[in-house]
């Protein structure tokens, strides 16, 4: 039987399994290649490296003890831009059971509790799943333009949300 739970902080090895989710998952859905792998872990690693629990969080899904999914809220422009919301990712193993909205509620009550004013987040077209959570949790689109950010051009989606105070 499976273990699941969420955890919150970080987790030794966490940087490279969340890029290695997001990786193998883009690589073979949207043909994205080693580009985006070191994106991800490279501003992941950054985001680590400056974390203030003060501010910032992120909750991982784990199985066994091994980390299946992630989400993590980064509040260090709360104040002025909101609450970005980044590395939402949940394997193939735990899709369509549930933890991936279990992760998106973790993270927006943290950003009540933070108070903060606005959580915002940027993706792109064609993550259908993904998108009915966000918009199941309040997100609406904010922005839409064609970019190549992720190493291939696809029309980038900057989706909000606005917290009532």
């Amino acid at each position: 039987m499976q273990n699941i739970e969420i955890k919150t902080g970080y987790i030794p090895g966490i940087i490279g399994r969340v890029a290695e989710l997001h990786a193998l998952y883009y690589s073979e859905h949207w043909d994205f290649g080693h580009f985006f792998e070191i994106k991800v872990a490279s501003e992941m690693a950054q985001f680590i490296n400056e974390y203030s629990a003060k501010r910032d969080c992120i909750w991982s899904v784990s199985v066994d003890d091994r980390i299946e999914g992630s989400i993590t809220i980064d509040g260090s422009s709360a104040q002025d831009k909101g609450a970005h919301l980044r590395w939402f990712i949940v394997s193939d193993a735990l899709r369509g059971k549930g933890a991936g909205k279990r992760l998106i509620e973790e993270a927006m009550k943290f950003c009540r509790e933070k108070e903060y004013s606005k959580v915002y987040l940027w993706t792109f077209e064609g993550l259908g799943a993904a998108r009915h959570l966000y918009e199941k949790a309040g997100f609406s689109v904010a922005e839409e333009k064609y970019a190549d950010q992720w190493g291939t051009k696809v029309r980038e989606q900057r989706f909000e949300f606005t917290l009532s105070r």
